[in-house]
């Protein structure tokens, strides 16, 4: 009976670059009842999905364990405004495989979040507590997508006071 009542989840995604002209995107989920990976390449500088791959290795989902044909359906998408309804389109709503849609929705918000981050670095270090809270409460509020997506950014916390979640 321990057995049921024990879950735990590990995610991780990660961006690099893998040349001047492409940027590699990965999500790897491993939780009680999933062992997945996901990978896109992504042309620059359009953003658009180049190539895709995944490995399930054990999910408790029958459809999941040959998504191939439903992620290729991604190829070809931009990442910007409007890939998160695209996606679930093509993938989430094709296959019984939720999961892998979102992966993929990781990985684009990775692409999205590495270009944030030489804004983040490069950005001016405000020292006054509300400065700063206004500072980083309008760059999430003019890049929604942040919102919630590190813990300097996540419901509740200062930085995002006054921020509306998004729908």
């Amino acid at each position: 009976m321990a057995n049921i009542l024990t879950y735990s989840r590990n995610r991780c995604t990660c961006v690099e670059q893998v040349d001047e002209n492409t940027l590699r995107a990965t999500c790897t989920l491993q939780d009680t009842l999933t062992d997945a990976f996901v990978e896109i390449l992504v042309g620059l500088p359009d953003l658009e999905i180049v190539d895709v791959r995944c490995e399930v290795k054990r999910t408790e989902q029958e459809p999941c364990k040959d998504p191939a044909l439903s992620l290729a359906k991604v190829i070809g998408v931009r990442i910007g405004s409007g890939m998160l309804k695209i996606i679930k389109g093509l993938v989430a709503e094709t296959t019984e495989c939720k999961q892998l849609g979102f992966m993929v929705e990781e990985c684009c918000h990775g692409v999205i979040l590495s270009f944030t981050k030489d804004v983040l670095v490069s950005s001016p270090r405000p020292t006054d507590q509300e400065e700063a809270r206004e500072f980083y409460g309008k760059m999430v509020k003019e890049n929604i997508r942040l919102y919630n997506r590190c813990a300097a950014f996540a419901p509740g916390s200062d930085l995002v006071r006054g921020v509306d979640p998004p729908k």
